[in-house]
């Protein structure tokens, strides 16, 4: 018998599938993706409540802070920085650079030229 998803999750979902690998967006970029900006709180029920079978980059959302969420030295905790590493992501004591490794890094060095141009 299929779980029925609620839809606001479905977006959430979405949103969360869309992060490629070697990337992580934080928990309100996901709410505003998902068209639900201000329900950072959202997305993390709604991973909490992640129905079974439906593979997810769960380990791709963080704080806005870059801080993985799970309690530090937990299993999860561990699992996540685990996966983030294998993904060539860089996680230090906990956190991730967002400027080097978030969702929008490309648009930002696109929109704001932080890379001078490799012709100059």
């Amino acid at each position: 018998m299929r779980q029925r998803i609620e839809p606001r999750f479905r977006q959430i979902y979405v949103a969360i599938a869309a992060i490629p690998p070697g990337r992580v967006a934080s928990y309100g970029q996901i709410a505003a993706r998902a068209g639900l900006p201000g329900r950072a709180r959202l997305v993390g029920k709604a991973l909490r409540e992640t129905p079974d079978g439906l593979d997810l980059p769960w380990h791709r959302v963080l704080r806005a802070n870059g801080s993985i969420a799970l309690a530090r030295g937990s299993r999860g905790f561990r699992e996540q920085s685990r996966r983030l590493r294998a993904e060539g992501v860089e996680v230090r004591d906990g956190r991730v650079p967002m400027a080097a490794f978030g969702l929008d890094h490309d648009l930002d060095r696109a929109l704001w030229c932080l890379d001078p141009p490799r012709d100059a």
